[in-house]
C-alpha cells in the first residue's frame, strides 16, 4: 500500500487533516458499491438492492433480538448498518455520523480529566452500595428466601 511516504508505518495526512484511508472514502463518495455489470442493468440492480436491504434487515432484526437475548446486539446491528451501507446512501451518512460519535467519545473517554472523574465516582458508587449492603444485613441479617430443612 503507497501511503504517501518513505518511513514505514506512517500515514500521509490530506491537506484537510483526514488520513489515507478517510480521503480515499470521500473520494470514492457515496452510493452503490454495486459491480458495474449489475449497475449496467435496471432489473440486476434493482434485486441487487432489494436482496442487500433483505440480507441486511435480517441482521438488524437478530441485532436487535440480541439487545434483550444474549449476544452481542449492538455489533451485529453496526453490521446490518455496514450491509445497507454498501447499496443505500442514507446507510452509508448514518454510518460515517455513527463512526465519528464513536471517535468523539473514544477520545473522551480517554482524557486523564475524565478518566479520573469516571474512577472517582465509580469509587464513590461501590462505596455507597457496600455500606448500604452492610446496613442491610446489619438489620436483617441473612436470611435465604426458602428454607432448606423443609425439604
Amino acid at each position: 500500500m503507497n501511503t504517501g511516504s518513505n518511513k514505514p508505518g506512517e500515514a500521509v495526512v490530506a491537506a484537510h487533516g483526514a488520513t489515507s484511508d478517510e480521503s480515499r472514502d470521500e473520494v470514492r463518495g457515496l452510493g452503490s458499491r454495486a459491480p458495474e455489470f449489475i449497475k449496467a442493468r435496471r432489473v440486476l440492480h434493482l434485486s441487487w438492492q432489494v436482496g442487500v436491504f433483505i440480507v441486511g434487515l435480517a441482521v438488524v432484526a437478530a441485532g436487535a433480538a440480541m439487545l434483550v437475548l444474549p449476544g452481542p446486539g449492538w455489533v451485529v446491528i453496526f453490521g446490518g448498518m455496514a450491509i445497507w451501507a454498501t447499496e443505500f446512501v442514507w446507510a452509508q451518512l448514518v454510518l460515517r455520523w455513527t463512526k465519528r460519535k464513536v471517535t468523539e467519545a473514544a477520545q473522551r473517554a480517554l482524557d486523564p480529566k475524565v478518566r479520573r472523574r469516571n474512577i472517582i465516582l465509580t469509587t464513590i458508587g461501590v462505596v455507597i452500595v457496600a455500606v448500604l449492603a452492610g446496613v442491610y444485613l446489619w438489620k436483617f441479617g441473612l436470611q435465604m428466601p426458602w428454607k432448606i430443612e423443609d425439604q
